[in-house]
């Protein structure tokens, strides 16, 4: 991370996503003002998970940003809540029981040796023929998996063959994530 997060930061964080999924899905306005911390203000980025009752209702996220924090936060929040492609947008009803995620990341550092992956710490990013798949460090834990698992997960989140992380022509990268969670 350029700048550490505070527990502080991540339940700003956490109100801002919150703040923008309900007035999106319900048609109201979320203005906010920049937060003071200098930390929400970093450029870098970061992904927005929703959940409803323990399963995923959307997830949506970039590596970078342009813009500070808070705001990217504010962007896929509203993305995760409506524009996952795996989910139709989130409806009225379902703003009376969900919870939010936000993985804070690191930047991609690309790697051609797996032993650099620790399970638990690290994200997947990979890439071949035009194909790309992410797995963030958190999700790797939550399904107990092993390095290997990890990266024939990543291959079949991407569309390709479990073994597809072996070909000589793949990309892998790794980050890692600051975690916060309601």
């Amino acid at each position: 991370m350029p700048v550490s997060l505070s527990a502080e930061d991540g339940a700003t964080l956490l109100r801002i996503a919150r703040r923008v999924v309900c007035s999106q899905v319900s048609g109201g306005d979320a203005p906010d003002a920049p937060p003071a911390s200098p930390a929400l203000n970093q450029r870098c980025g970061c992904f927005v998970t929703i959940s409803r009752q323990g399963k995923l209702r959307g997830c949506i996220g970039n590596f970078s940003s342009n813009r500070p924090l808070y705001l990217e936060v504010a962007e896929m929040a509203k993305a995760a809540a409506t524009c996952d492609p795996r989910f139709l947008p989130m409806t009225p009803a379902e703003l009376e029981d969900f919870s939010l995620e936000i993985s804070v990341l690191s930047p991609l550092r690309r790697i051609e040796d797996i032993n650099l992956i620790e399970v638990g710490k690290h994200g997947i990013y990979l890439e071949k023929g035009g194909r790309r798949g992410v797995l963030l460090p958190q999700v790797a834990t939550e399904h107990h998996w092993d390095r290997k698992t990890f990266l024939q997960q990543t291959c079949h989140k991407a569309g390709l063959p479990a073994d597809a992380w072996q070909a000589a022509d793949i990309e892998i990268y790794i980050f890692s994530a600051a975690i916060f969670k309601e």
